[in-house]
Parts: C-alpha cells; structure tokens; sequence
C-alpha cells in the first residue's frame, strides 16, 4: 500500500514537491529504509533525450533547483536521505547510458548556466547523497566517464562546489561502463576519482568482481587507507544521521 505518488514533471511548485517527497520518505522509513535514489536534478533540457522522461522536474534550470531543493528538504526532514543524480548532468543527452555511452560536448559555460545550478541548490540545502552520471564532458575531462573523473569529482563537486557528502556511482552493470570497463577495474576507478558507494546491480558476477578488485586495490596500496577511510567516515556520517 504505497501511495502512488506524481511524476517529478507533474509537480507545479516546491510545496508540491516537498509534499511528495514527505509522504515518501514517511512510507520508506515505516518499512526501514533510509535512502532514497531521488531526485533526479537533471535538467531535461533535449526533446530527443531517450531517459530523461518526466523523472526531470523540467526545463528550466530554475524551477528544478526550487523543486529538486524541495523535494530533498521533504525527505530528509522526515529521516530519509535524498540523493540527487545524475552529476554533472544528464539532461542533454541523446543516449541511454542502460545502453551506451553518451557525451556531452558543452563547455563549462553552458554547464554552469543549465546543467550545474540545481546540484549546487541542492548542496546549499544539505542533500545527503550525489549520484554520479555515466556521461562524458569532452570539454572537462576528454573520454572519461564522470563516475571515473577526478577533474569532475574531486575538483569541481567537492574542491569546487564545496559538496561533503556521499557521492554513489549510478549502476556500473549499465552498458555505458560495462561495455567498456571491466567491473573490477570500474569499480576501482570510480572510488580513485572520488566514489564512495558502489552500486553493481544486476550481474552477482560483476558485482564479486568488484568487491574483489576494491580489496586488491588496498591491499596493493592502490587504495590508500587515507581515501578508505575518508569514504568511510562519509557512509557513516550518512547513517549516524538517518539511521
């Protein structure tokens, strides 16, 4: 008996959002979870995109940043962290990253007007989780997928933006990375770019992979205790705080 909350396109104002987001993270807590994988703060901003759909609060940058904002404000006042995805951006896309890999070719400029202003809302508002995006920013960091940049992570949403939260990879069983990465080496590269949470959801396989690759990488000392326990103290941050 879950209530069958509107779509993020359909909500017309932060008091719409916020309310949603309550009734949700009110039902989530009463079946014991305390993390949600919303919103999306992505900026729908390419009819041709093929994901985006009406999970996007919509096309102006500013209505979702005010609803995007809301909406983690709505769940986290009632003990649910929110996590906004999918960082740097994922609204201008014309490819699924379930199915490859796309790019984006805007320059800082264009990702600070459209694409930036609502992540940057929601950390002013204390979002608890960052998801990353499978996309890459040829005019940031040429060829590498956000989830494994360091340019993107560790520079612009943590040395840049100020972010201290948990920062979680979207799924590295999706096409984008599995076709390209092998889920060890995957799993690996997104923590040395700034990860803290690995999801792996569909392969059991590629999910062992990477947990054995993580262990390797600190037992080799790829992997510094330093940015072990830096993850760490985030993830336990995160459950002091909504456990």
């Amino acid at each position: 008996g879950f209530t069958d909350l509107p779509a993020a396109r359909t909500l017309t104002d932060a008091t719409a959002a916020f309310e949603a987001a309550a009734t949700a993270a009110r039902e989530l807590r009463h079946v014991g979870v305390n993390l949600n994988f919303a919103p999306v703060l992505d900026v729908d901003s390419n009819p041709a995109n093929p994901i985006m759909g009406d999970r996007s609060f919509g096309s102006d940058p500013a209505h979702v940043a005010s609803l995007g904002t809301s909406f983690v404000r709505g769940l986290q006042r009632h003990g649910v962290a929110a996590c906004g995805k999918h960082f740097p951006g994922h609204g201008d896309t014309s490819l699924d990253s379930h199915l490859d890999l796309p790019r984006v070719s805007h320059d800082r400029a264009r990702l600070e007007a459209v694409e930036w202003p609502p992540f940057r809302a929601a950390i002013a508002a204390g979002v608890a989780a960052i998801m990353t995006a499978h996309v890459v920013y040829d005019a940031i960091d040429p060829g590498v997928p956000a989830t494994m940049s360091r340019v993107l992570l560790e520079g612009t949403l943590r040395g840049e933006m100020g972010y201290e939260g948990v920062i979680v990879s979207d799924d590295l069983d999706m096409k984008a990375i599995s076709d390209h990465y092998e889920a060890g080496e995957a799993a690996v590269r997104a923590i040395e770019a700034g990860v803290d949470l690995i999801l792996c959801c569909r392969n059991p396989a590629h999910r062992d992979a990477a947990h054995q690759a993580i262990a390797q990488a600190i037992a080799s000392g790829r992997l510094s205790n330093d940015r072990v326990e830096a993850s760490l103290a985030r993830i336990r941050n995160l459950a002091r705080q909504f456990g």
